[in-house]
């Protein structure tokens, strides 16, 4: 998986655990190996003006995700094409604001890496299709990230 993580939010934020939390979502859910993946870290500000802008919502928000590629199904995130080998879709942006997930990660009771780790996960899951408009959709979104967070919780405890 290609990974690209860049943090423009003023924010220390432990992007290597962000890159392994993606990389193991994405092998998780059977994305091709070289998809490529872009998570930025930006300030209320910046998240403010993307939220405004592509979602018609005043203020910051936790996260935004930006699609590039229609993935299609049977191809592991991959495109394919008649005259082209298979090869590595893009599959877009995770956009994340750590000041919003600080305050929520408090409200939650839990630490802000968690916090963090869970809109990680609902980000890519939304670049995958995934959505929660629907109590259905809520229901398959949510419980499927719950399994994913509690999954990569379980490896990153073992020795």
């Amino acid at each position: 998986m290609s990974i690209e993580v860049a943090n423009e939010s003023g924010v220390d934020v432990d992007q290597a655990s962000l890159v392994e939390l993606a990389g193991f979502v994405l092998a998780r859910m059977g994305i091709h190996p070289l998809a490529e993946l872009s998570i930025l870290i930006v300030d209320e500000a910046a998240m403010s003006q993307l939220h405004e802008q592509w979602m018609g919502e005043p203020g910051p928000t936790d996260v935004l995700a930006f699609p590039m590629d229609e993935l299609r199904p049977m191809q592991g995130g991959a495109r394919q094409d008649a005259d082209a080998a298979l090869d590595p879709a893009l599959l877009g942006d995770v956009v994340l604001c750590p000041q919003v997930a600080a305050r929520q990660a408090a409200e939650a009771g839990h630490g802000a890496r968690e916090e963090l780790e869970l809109l990680c996960t609902h980000g890519i899951l939304h670049l995958l299709g995934y959505d929660h408009a629907e109590p259905e959709e809520h229901k398959e979104m949510f419980g499927l990230q719950g399994e994913l967070l509690e999954a990569w919780r379980g490896v990153r405890r073992e020795p």
